[in-house]
C-alpha cells in the first residue's frame, strides 16, 4: 500500500469512530482543561461553511448547525472525535468573522475570546482556515492570518464550495493563495480544495487531519 492509500485509509478509520457535540464555550474560564489530546480548529468568515464541512467530515447531517444565516455560531463549539477513547481529539468550531451587522460589544467580546484561546492552547496542533473559493482570501481573512501568525499557531487553507467555480478559476485561485503564503511564518503550504456539498477533497482533510494524532492511543491498527 502506498503513502497516500495509507494515510487515506487511516484518515477514512479516524471519522468513522463517531463524533459527539460536548460544549459550547462563550468564555476563557469554561474551556475544556488542557490535556495531551489534540485539538483541530476551524476558522473563517461567516458563511464560509464551516459547520457543513465539520458535518461532511464526520459524516453526520446535523453535527454542526447550519444556517444560512451568517454569525450564527457565537461560540468555540467542541466536538469530541473517537469519543469512546481517553485520547481521541477535540474538533473545535470558531466564531465566524466578518459579519458586521453584530454590535461592536459582541464582536470585541469574540476577539478577545478567540486570541486567548489561540494563544492559550498548549495542544492546538493547527487551524484549518476556510476560504469561500468564489471569493480567494479577503481583508478578514488576512487579519485572522496575522494573528495566527503572531500566536504562532500553524494554520492550513482549506478552500470552500470549490464546485462553485472552474477548473481554471481553481488553478488561478491556488496560485494566488500560494503566492500569499510564502509570506507567512506559521501558515502550512499546502492548499486543499473541497466541497461539503459534492464530497470533494474531504478525503484528503480527514487524511491530513489523521497525520496529526497518535492513532494507536485511539486504536488503530492500521491495515495491509
Amino acid at each position: 500500500m502506498s503513502t497516500a492509500d495509507a494515510s487515506l485509509q487511516a484518515g477514512h478509520w479516524l471519522f468513522a469512530q463517531g463524533c459527539e457535540f460536548v460544549r459550547g464555550v462563550a468564555e476563557i474560564r469554561d474551556l475544556p482543561p488542557i490535556s495531551d489530546r489534540v485539538e483541530i480548529a476551524f476558522a473563517g468568515r461567516s458563511n464560509v461553511g464551516k459547520s457543513s464541512l465539520i458535518n461532511a467530515l464526520t459524516r453526520r447531517k446535523a453535527l454542526a448547525r447550519t444556517s444560512n444565516t451568517p454569525g450564527r455560531t457565537q461560540e468555540l463549539n467542541f466536538f469530541h472525535l473517537a469519543p469512546q477513547s481517553d485520547s481521541g481529539l477535540w474538533l473545535v468550531d470558531m466564531p465566524g468573522y466578518g459579519y458586521a451587522r453584530e454590535s461592536k460589544t459582541k464582536i470585541e467580546k469574540w476577539n478577545r475570546l478567540l486570541t486567548a484561546y489561540l494563544r492559550g492552547r498548549a495542544n492546538l496542533r493547527r487551524v484549518f482556515l476556510l476560504v469561500d473559493s468564489r471569493h480567494g482570501l479577503k481583508a478578514n481573512d488576512l487579519e485572522m492570518m496575522d494573528d495566527l501568525d503572531r500566536t504562532a499557531v500553524v494554520y492550513q487553507i482549506v478552500m470552500t464550495k470549490v464546485d462553485k467555480i472552474s477548473g481554471t478559476a481553481q488553478e488561478h485561485l491556488l496560485e494566488a493563495t500560494a503566492q500569499q503564503l510564502r509570506k507567512r511564518p506559521a501558515a502550512y503550504p499546502d492548499i486543499l480544495l473541497t466541497s461539503s456539498e459534492k464530497g470533494t477533497g474531504i478525503n484528503l482533510l480527514q487524511a491530513e487531519i489523521a497525520m496529526l494524532v497518535d492513532l494507536e492511543a485511539i486504536g488503530y491498527k492500521g491495515q495491509s
